[in-house]
């Protein structure tokens, strides 16, 4: 399974966790990761939109902790002309985000077969676009539910 992590993913451990949702998010978002360390199967990509998005956190104690868990990434997506055309295309089709478009495209041409994000906006687009989208756009504690079931 290749996988991608949005960039709230990698934050949400280190977000306020008096919030259930929050708590709950990043239990799952641990597991996953957890897993794929123990998996020869699993490889979580990640971009260099994602490195992008990394150098933006300026609390540099959330800095460390991300790019700590960032550790986990096994190959990298180079932005490219590709990658640009691809989120255009999809910033076009919905309401999408610059930012969120080029994570997905990242994903797309990263054959990832899972984008994990804990973004209800975004994963409410993607679920507009599922048959046009090349990835599977899910919430962690949606995504780890699925892979637990027997």
């Amino acid at each position: 399974m290749r996988l991608y992590f949005d960039c709230c993913c990698y934050n949400r451990p280190f977000d306020d966790q008096s919030q259930d949702r929050i708590h709950d998010e990043s239990e799952a978002i641990l597991s996953i990761m957890k897993r794929c360390c123990a998996s020869k199967e699993d490889i979580v990509l990640g971009s260099t939109v994602l490195t992008m998005e990394f150098d933006k956190i300026s609390d540099k104690d959330k800095k460390a902790n991300v790019l700590h868990l960032a550790r986990i990434i096994r190959e990298t997506i180079i932005y490219s002309p590709e990658v640009r055309q691809r989120a255009m295309e999809l910033e076009q089709l919905d309401t999408i985000r610059k930012m969120d478009s080029l994570h997905l495209a990242s994903a797309e041409i990263g054959h990832a077969d899972i984008f994990l994000s804990t973004d209800d906006k975004l994963i409410k687009a993607c679920r507009r676009m599922q048959d046009i989208l090349k990835v599977k756009v899910k919430n962690p504690l949606f995504y780890l539910a699925e892979v637990n079931e027997p």
